[in-house]
């Protein structure tokens, strides 16, 4: 049943007031405007409580009124995160306390804790924490100027049907399989091409596909072809740095050797970090805006990624690397574990 509409307190001491100077009901329900059947309710009420005061209800009452179960429940779970709702109602019912799983779901909902789906994060082993740390802690204290003249690379999957293509669907029930409801799907992403990229504080560098399996080789092609370019076109001057990862073919003894005469400045990476690569950030930017494009076969998707690419706002460019002291600061909070970024 619907509770019904609470008037104000003035109202309801009026029809009292009404009531008491021999007002009959009908009177007083076309005085105030209100239904003869409240008016009757409320002198009724008047005369079994001696008061208009709204009073305490007599609905159901909470299955977990004690705090020292809301406690252990929030307790547990902070400490294990993936227990399930029903693995804690039979914890529950072990003690003699009977509660559904819903309830559980609901009283933790209500105390801030809700079910999600859990981010997926690189597997850091002890070395990669102390080492992250470490890379941290040593250029968290690097001016801005330092960081604007890094030139920021990494490679990148795209897929003709990735992920970012999936969408919700308004639909009614039983009606999952229709046609419409449905997003068809095709073995490896239906084609993909692979990409490096490269930016810095003052926007976006070159962009290149890769073709067939990289190895040391064309890694040394790519950066011979577009490295020094970009940093000319960004204007990043005599003294800037070059980023990479510690991908097992940007760390080949080719490579090493091959960077080596040409005199980069190389800045040290930590292992396991994509967090503290803000080209990542821009990855996600791109593989958002091609996707609304829907290329229908790997050249249009190849195309519209260096259009995208080109677009990049130089200001979302600057932004990420203003903030890079924030990564660090995030990594050096969790203690080399990984961050939201």
């Amino acid at each position: 049943m619907v509770k019904s509409r609470e008037w104000s307190r003035k109202t309801r001491e009026d029809v009292i007031t009404l009531h008491r100077k021999g007002n009959d009901y009908k009177k007083i329900a076309k005085m105030l405007n209100i239904p003869r059947e409240t008016i009757g309710s409320i002198i009724r009420k008047f005369k079994a409580k001696g008061t208009v005061e709204m009073l305490p209800g007599c609905g159901r009452k909470k299955m977990l009124q004690t705090s020292t179960v809301v406690r252990y429940l929030k307790r547990r779970v902070e400490k294990s995160p993936r227990v399930t709702a029903e693995e804690l109602r039979k914890d529950l019912s072990d003690v003699g306390t009977e509660v559904s799983a819903q309830t559980i779901r609901r009283t933790l909902r209500n105390e801030g804790l809700h079910a999600r789906t859990p981010r997926r994060t690189p597997l850091l082993s002890p070395k990669n924490t102390k080492s992250r740390l470490q890379y941290a802690k040593s250029h968290v204290d690097k001016p801005q100027k330092f960081w604007d003249s890094v030139l920021w690379t990494d490679e990148t999957k795209l897929e003709l049907f990735g992920p970012m293509d999936q969408r919700y669907v308004w639909r009614r029930k039983n009606k999952a399989y229709e046609e419409k409801n449905t997003l068809p799907t095709v073995n490896h992403g239906g084609g993909s091409i692979m990409l490096w990229g490269c930016f810095a504080s003052a926007g976006t560098g070159k962009l290149q596909r890769l073709q067939g399996t990289m190895n040391s080789l064309q890694y040394q092609e790519i950066l011979d072809d577009n490295v020094m370019q970009s940093v000319t076109n960004l204007r990043l001057g005599r003294r800037w740095t070059f980023q990479q990862d510690n991908d097992p073919k940007h760390t080949s003894t080719s490579i090493r050797a091959w960077l080596q005469i040409k005199g980069w400045n190389i800045l040290e990476w930590p292992s396991q970090s994509p967090d503290l690569n803000p080209i990542e950030n821009l990855w996600w930017d791109l593989k958002k805006a091609v996707a609304v494009r829907k290329p229908k076969n790997v050249t249009e998707l190849e195309a519209f990624a260096h259009d995208e690419w080109a677009k990049i706002p130089v200001d979302r460019c600057k932004t990420l690397v203003s903030s890079y002291a924030s990564r660090l600061k995030a990594v050096i909070t969790v203690e080399g574990c990984c961050t939201k970024y």
